[in-house]
Parts: structure tokens; sequence; C-alpha cells
């Protein structure tokens, strides 16, 4: 069971103290420079909501504005990452055989590689994968009530695609992908509707090795 967390919604439609990431979420949900966090227990989170966003807004702003505003943030030729592993956030990665081939992806534990979710397609690209491992990783930290585990990736690509709301891909739509151009449109849909609040880091596989969810077929 995932640990109980408060969210603080500084500015939003409402804001106040959340027990529940679903009501916090519908606060800042298409509320533009919505300020919010989640804390550990109450009374950090109502300490926090009088002090004022000013003392956390690094930490507050959505995933948009958080890139912005970050020391390592994105600028013409980077992308956001860190500075060292993240051991407590989660890593994705997709492989495919042959490109189009078949195709899976998978989320894990960057800290021990434990299994999160998986997908295989019968069709599909590589980028095709990371795209739907991203979406994958960020509906299901939502549903988890973790808005603020860091999520890593390989894919700059994948990263751009999401901040588009959209897969680029050229895949043709057939019998073969309509399973996958599904979930392509689910994953899309989800992207428009909700606000991003994980914040989603390039993973720096020349200094530290393959990403945790490498499916290790190189």
């Amino acid at each position: 069971m995932a640990k109980r967390k408060f969210y603080v919604v500084w500015m939003g439609h409402a804001p106040g103290v959340y027990t529940e990431w679903d009501k916090a979420k519908q606060q800042i949900q298409g509320y533009k420079g919505a300020k919010y966090k989640s804390f550990p227990d109450r009374a950090q989170a109502e300490a926090a909501f009088t002090k004022g966003a000013a003392s956390y807004l690094n930490q507050a702003l959505s995933s948009a504005s958080r890139s912005a505003s970050h020391p390592r943030s994105r600028t013409k030729n980077t992308v956001p990452t860190t500075s060292s592993i993240l051991s407590q956030s989660i890593s994705v990665d997709a492989a495919c055989s042959g490109n189009p081939g078949r195709m899976e992806y998978q989320g894990v534990t960057t800290a021990g590689k434990k299994r999160l979710f998986h997908r295989a397609f019968p069709l599909g690209t590589n980028n095709i994968g990371e795209f739907l491992a991203l979406v994958h990783a960020l509906a299901f930290l939502q549903k988890q009530e973790q808005p603020d585990l860091p999520i890593y990736t390989d894919s700059k690509i994948a990263m751009g695609w999401i901040r588009k709301g959209k897969c680029k891909t050229t895949l043709p739509r057939s019998k073969k992908t309509e399973e996958l151009y599904d979930f392509i449109d689910r994953a899309e849909a989800w992207l428009k509707e909700n606000t991003i609040t994980n914040p989603v880091y390039k993973w720096k596989t020349e200094a530290w090795g393959e990403i945790p969810a490498d499916f290790g077929r190189k």
C-alpha cells in the first residue's frame, strides 16, 4: 500500500491542504502556473501552506515550470538530468526485435530493478515503446499517489514527444498495429487530460551504464 501523503496547493482553483491526490489534482488541472507539493504528514503540509509557496517554489512547480527553473534545466543542447543517480525513482526502457518489429517496454525501480509494469506488442518501434513506457510510468505513479517521484529514461525522443503530448511516429496503422495504436491513443489522451507532476530525467548511459530497465539485448 502506498504511504499516505498530504498535498498542499498554494495556487490552484481552490488552494488548501488535501489528503487525497485526486482531489488535489482537480485544483491544479488546467490552472496555469499552479503551485503545489506533497508532504509526508499533515503538520508539515499545514505549516508549508501557511508559510507560502516561496520557500518551496522549485519543488512545487509543475514539471514544465520545474524544468525551466531547475539549475540542471534544459537548454538548447541539453535535456533535464541529475548529477548523480536518484535511487528513489523508477526507470523505463523499451526493446525492439527489428525496427519495426516485436516491441516491449517495462518500468522498474531504479534501485533493485523490481519490475513494476510490462507490455509487449507484435509490431512496433523502439521510439513508440519509449514513449508508451514514459506515459505508463506517469499514470502508474499518479495512481500510486507519488506525484513527486522522479522517472528516468534514456530516450531524448520520448521526452520530446511527452512535452508535445503527441507520439510522432510514422508507423502505419494496420491490423497488426491495431492494439498498439489503441495504447498510443490512450496515452495521448492521458497527456491531454492530466497534469504531469513527476520530474522526468535523462539517464546518463555514458557515465552510469545501461539504464536499470534495459532488456539486455545489446
